[in-house]
């Protein structure tokens, strides 16, 4: 089965800002062109995985939902991603 990956800012840490602009809660997809390509390179094979109906073997639970953050070491942005059904 094929999915869909919601891409959402969950937090922003270090001094609360993201130098490119994201802010805690816009939603992103994988392709879409709003998205940090720094970010987006960090999360392509979870998302890819996501996608495709696959698991990372350390999550346990919540199966279809994982976090992954941005490299930036200052100010981490960590983005919560979310499986569904395509529509």
């Amino acid at each position: 089965m094929d999915y869909t990956v919601d891409i959402t800012v969950k937090e922003i840490r270090g001094k609360g800002e993201c130098p490119i602009g994201h802010k805690v809660g816009e939603v992103f997809h994988i392709g879409d062109g709003k998205l940090c390509q720094w970010a987006t390179h960090t999360m392509m094979p979870f998302a890819t995985a996501l996608r495709f109906g696959g698991f990372v073997p350390w999550k346990e639970t919540k199966q279809d939902e994982m976090e992954v953050s941005c490299p930036d070491p200052d100010n981490v942005v960590v983005f919560k991603l979310t499986r569904r059904p395509k529509d």
